[in-house]
């Protein structure tokens, strides 16, 4: 399953799972056959305004209006579920914006004027064509809001991030860590981290000399622990 890199607005870097097109056709069934039961009701509702009033105006009007929240029920479920509808829900993937941004109302709307064009028209031809066609698997209509369909199922941890898990009462000890760049910690975050899996003490002492350079300070903390405390400074002042 093809995988993306989306930078939050904390920048931190977060590992997605791309929806596939057989998750996305699934969830798109599971919402038409929800629909469609509400079809049904709205049939039943409209026979007994039929017997109430014989105006066709006014059961038409009627069953219009009833008929309008199921036409903008893509719009609403994403709206008011985080980029969920009950299919996606089912599944366990929604729609989050490429950039890392929130979705906002304005991107769900794109999408949903753009269904028009990627499902209503050639049976869905032309939506798959661009999913199948994109690196990032996107419509037309989240080619043109800016957002992707991502796998819900995997949930992403701060250990997968340049991130540390860090006590509410965590007190930081290096104060200048913040002129470290992302890519700075990340690459001391997996640099540590293989050191120490193969207790590589040559390379946790070079790369502690080469973050002492950096931040123009000396500890008399250990490898390991001045390492870790960086990373965790870093998370406390970033994160926070």
């Amino acid at each position: 399953m093809p995988n993306l890199q989306i930078r939050t607005t904390q920048n931190v870097l977060l590992n997605y799972s791309l929806a596939g097109i057989g998750e996305r056709i699934l969830a798109f069934l599971i919402d038409g056959f929800i629909l469609f039961l509400y079809a049904l009701l709205i049939d039943q509702v409209a026979k007994l305004v039929g017997w109430i009033s014989e105006d066709g105006w006014t059961q038409w009007g009627f069953s219009s209006l009833l008929f309008l929240p199921a036409a903008c029920y893509s719009l609403l479920m994403h709206s008011l579920f985080n980029g969920q509808t009950i299919g996606k829900m089912i599944l366990k993937i929604r729609v989050v914006r490429r950039d890392g941004d929130p979705v906002t109302w304005s991107n769900y709307l794109v999408r949903w004027l753009l269904r028009i064009l990627d499902i209503w028209l050639f049976f869905g031809a032309i939506g798959l064509l661009a999913i199948i066609f994109s690196d990032t698997l996107q419509r037309v209509g989240d080619a043109a809001a800016g957002t992707v369909v991502v796998n819900n199922k995997r949930k992403v941890k701060v250990s997968h991030t340049i991130l540390e898990e860090v006590a509410e009462d965590y007190t930081p000890v290096f104060t200048n860590v913040t002129i470290l760049t992302d890519r700075d910690v990340r690459l001391i975050k997996e640099t540590y981290h293989v050191a120490r899996r193969t207790n590589d003490h040559k390379t946790l002492r070079a790369l502690r000399e080469r973050v002492e350079t950096i931040l123009e300070s000396q500890s008399d903390l250990y490898d390991k622990p001045y390492l870790d405390t960086v990373l965790k400074d870093y998370s406390y002042y970033t994160g926070s």
